[in-house]
C-alpha cells in the first residue's frame, strides 16, 4: 500500500471514527502547520461525510519556541478571550474537535519552566467551560498524531530526518490500525473488545485498586458508583466517538482522597514542552506529599503547584503490556501513544463520566461525592511487564485484575 494510500485511510478513520461527523455538524481541526496535504484530505472526508463547515487553526511549534525566548513575561500570563470564546461557542453550537498531535516533546527544553506554568494556568483558566464540556463529554473531540522532525529524531536518534519521520509514520499507521485492510471495521472491532472489559469491571465495583511492581506500592480508592470508560465515547447528542486514536485503555476516576502510597514512572512524561523522566510521587490521603525526579524536576513542581487540586489523581487507567503500542518496544515521548502502552494515572480533574448520574450533577455534588476537579489533566505511566493490580470487593476479598502486566480475567 503507497504512502498516499495510508494517508488516505488516516483521514477517512479521523472523520467515520475519531470524530465520526454527522450531517450539518462542524468540525473545527488544530493542526500542524507542516502537514497541510493531510489536511486536506481530513477536510475532504468531513465534507463528504456531511459537515457544514471546516476551520481550521493551524499552529507553528517554531513561532510559539520563538515566543518563549522573546516575548515578555506579561505575554504568558493571559489568554486571548476571543478564542476561549469562540471554542466554547463553537461547542454549544455541537461543533467537533479534532487536535493533529505532533509537536517536539523537548520543544521548550531550556526556558524557564514559570514562563511554561504561567501560560498553561492562563490558558487553562480561560479555557475552563470549554474543558468542562470535553470532561463531560458534551461536545465531540479527538486526538490523533502525526509526526514531525523533531519529534521523530527523538524516537529515532540514529535514523536521519528524512527516515526518522518515515518510520515515525509507519509506527502511528501500525499503532492507529491504518495498516489494515479496513481501519474503520478494525476500530469497530477493537471497541468491542474494550467494552467487554470495561463491563466486567463495573460490575465488581471494586473498592479499591493495590498497584504493585519495581517502585510502586500504591492503593487507589474507587469513589461509590464508579463507572469504567474505554472505547468509544458518547456525547449529548447520543453521538458515538473515540476520544484518542489510537487508545488501548480502560478507565475510571479515583475518589479524591483515597490514594496511598509510593508510585514510579514506568515512561517519560512530555509535559508544556519539556519531559520529565524517571520520577515518583507518594501519596498521603490522596495528595502527593512528596516528590522526586532524574530529570524536569521543576517541571513537575511547576505541574504540582497549578492548583490545590494538582496533587491528587483524576484518572486511573488500565492498559495491557500485550497490545500494539507496547510491543513495538518504541518509546514514543508522546502521551497519546505512550499512554496506551502503559497503566496510567492522571493528575488533575477527573471525569464526570465516571460516577453514575455525574453528568448530572452539580460541582458540589461531585466534590461530596470524591471527583477531583482542577485546572491540569496530565496522564503519566506507571506499567510494565512486572506490575500486578488487585482488585479489592467491598467486603475485603483480593481478586487478581492484572498479572504480570496483562489482564488476569
Amino acid at each position: 500500500m503507497s504512502f498516499t494510500n495510508q494517508l488516505e485511510k488516516y483521514a477517512e478513520l479521523a472523520i467515520k471514527t475519531a470524530v465520526n461527523i454527522q450531517p450539518g455538524q462542524s468540525l473545527w481541526i488544530n493542526a500542524p502547520i507542516h502537514t497541510p496535504e493531510f489536511v486536506r484530505m481530513i477536510t475532504e472526508h468531513a465534507y463528504k461525510a456531511g459537515a457544514k463547515l471546516v476551520h481550521i487553526e493551524w499552529q507553528d511549534e517554531i513561532s510559539t519556541q520563538i515566543k518563549y525566548h522573546h516575548a515578555p513575561d506579561e505575554a504568558f500570563e493571559e489568554y486571548p478571550l476571543w478564542r476561549a470564546q469562540a471554542v466554547q461557542q463553537f461547542a454549544e453550537n455541537g461543533g467537533a474537535f479534532l487536535f493533529i498531535e505532533s509537536s517536539n516533546p523537548e520543544l521548550l527544553k531550556g526556558v524557564d519552566p514559570k514562563r511554561v506554568a504561567a501560560n498553561s494556568k492562563a490558558a487553562s483558566t480561560a479555557l475552563a467551560k470549554w474543558r468542562e464540556y470535553m470532561s463531560a463529554n458534551k461536545m465531540t473531540w479527538s486526538i490523533i498524531g502525526v509526526p514531525s522532525t523533531g519529534w521523530a529524531k527523538l524516537v529515532f536518534p540514529d535514523l536521519d530526518a528524512d527516515a526518522a519521520v518515515q518510520a515515525l509514520w509507519e509506527a502511528i499507521f501500525k499503532a492507529s490500525r491504518v495498516d489494515q485492510d479496513n481501519p474503520v471495521q478494525a476500530w469497530q472491532e477493537h471497541n468491542t473488545t474494550l467494552h467487554d472489559k470495561r463491563a466486567y469491571l463495573n460490575s465488581k465495583q471494586y473498592k479499591k485498586l493495590h498497584y504493585r511492581a519495581p517502585g510502586t506500592d500504591l492503593t487507589v480508592e474507587l469513589p461509590e458508583n464508579h463507572i469504567w470508560s474505554g472505547g468509544t465515547a458518547v456525547n449529548e447528542a447520543k453521538n458515538l466517538f473515540n476520544p484518542n486514536v489510537p487508545t488501548e485503555e480502560v478507565f475510571t476516576s479515583p475518589h479524591r482522597e483515597g490514594t496511598h502510597g509510593v508510585v514510579r514512572s514506568s515512561k517519560p512524561l512530555s509535559y508544556q514542552g519539556n519531559l520529565i523522566e524517571n520520577f515518583s510521587l507518594t501519596f498521603e490521603d490522596g495528595k502527593v506529599i512528596d516528590f522526586e525526579a532524574e530529570k524536569g524536576y521543576e517541571s513537575l513542581k511547576a505541574m504540582l503547584g497549578m492548583d490545590e487540586a494538582a496533587r491528587y489523581l483524576g484518572e486511573a487507567a488500565l492498559v495491557p503490556h500485550h497490545s500494539p503500542i507496547s510491543e513495538s518496544n518504541l518509546i514514543f515521548f508522546n502521551t497519546l501513544y505512550d499512554e496506551n502502552a502503559s497503566n496510567h494515572l492522571a493528575l488533575g480533574s477527573a471525569f464526570p463520566t465516571c460516577l453514575e448520574g455525574g453528568l448530572s450533577m452539580s460541582r458540589e455534588e461531585l466534590d461530596q461525592a470524591g471527583l477531583n476537579h482542577s485546572i491540569i489533566h496530565v496522564d503519566f505511566m506507571i506499567g510494565s511487564a512486572e506490575m500486578d493490580i488487585d482488585g479489592i470487593t467491598q467486603d475485603g476479598q483480593i481478586e487478581p485484575v492484572f498479572r504480570n502486566g496483562n489482564w488476569a480475567f
